[in-house]
């Protein structure tokens, strides 16, 4: 048994059509990481086994997909549950803002069943007042009531994938309340993850920098990972690398196509 980087596994499978040597930096982004391999690749290097001089740095932040989702659901979908809403207003008094704390666990995967904890649910009905939006209030007891959390997490992944492209969408959230949407600009979106894609683009720059090299030195980007669909994160990625030829690999496959690759090397056709 041998193992692989999957970031060198998906450099292997860019490596099998090239014509001659390149420094590839391969950002693979996934749902939970952002990692990068700085890699010299090409026809000299093609049928070695032992690729270990070939790598030049490996870097990465645990920062993707599910962090996108996460902030689109805050600053998208939860808005119409409260989230970042004022309370009443009280004479003499400035409006508080209701308790954001649900909001994030419904926002965060693993976290969304502690929200339907009895003794949270009867503490939340009891806030009735907090909220100067009556509909606020009931909609988010109807999630809890109905553990419709899930459901809206997966509301907020598929508004993702379908901006990826910067498209403008509207989210149905009439599992919640009839006719209930919202809609849901490219701008919003880009806006609502922007923090987490910087972290992403500084960590590609670092990876270049623990290999000692600048950007200029860079031939290609070569993206893999389900979240290099959303076109803001490529582009943005490609911006800090300008002399780079960016190259989309196979989002799903690329992996999977280079660990073949590596294992063939190793073994011989099987």
């Amino acid at each position: 048994m041998q193992f692989q980087y999957e970031p060198l596994a998906a450099a292997f499978d860019h490596e099998a059509g090239l014509q001659r040597e390149e420094v590839v930096l391969v950002a693979d982004i996934g749902g939970g990481t952002s990692d990068f391999s700085l890699v010299r690749v090409g026809p000299q290097q093609r049928g070695k086994t032992d690729r270990r001089d070939d790598i030049l740095a490996h870097h990465g932040v645990h920062v993707a997909g599910t962090d996108f989702d996460r902030a689109i659901e805050l600053q998208g979908v939860l808005r119409e549950f409260g989230y970042g809403a004022q309370g009443p207003a009280r004479p003499g008094a400035t409006p508080r803002e209701v308790p954001s704390a649900v909001y994030f666990d419904l926002a965060t995967w693993h976290l969304i069943n502690t929200a339907y904890s009895p003794q949270r649910v009867a503490e939340l009905r009891r806030m009735r007042s907090f909220y100067a939006d009556a509909a606020h209030h009931r909609r988010l007891m109807t999630v809890l009531d109905e553990r419709l959390g899930h459901a809206l997490a997966a509301c907020a992944e598929q508004a993702k994938i379908d901006s990826a492209e910067g498209a403008d969408t509207t989210i149905d959230l009439g599992l919640v309340e009839r006719s209930l949407q919202m809609a849901l600009s490219e701008r919003a979106a880009v806006a609502a993850i922007s923090a987490d894609i910087d972290r992403i683009v500084e960590a590609a720059r670092t990876t270049v920098a623990l290999a000692g090299l600048t950007p200029a030195c860079v031939d290609t980007l070569y993206f893999t990972g389900g979240s290099t669909g959303l076109r803001v994160l490529v582009q943005r990625i490609a911006a800090a690398f300008p002399a780079a030829r960016p190259v989309r690999g196979n989002r799903f496959s690329s992996v999977a196509n280079g660990l073949g690759l590596h294992a063939q090397r190793l073994w011989g056709a099987g």
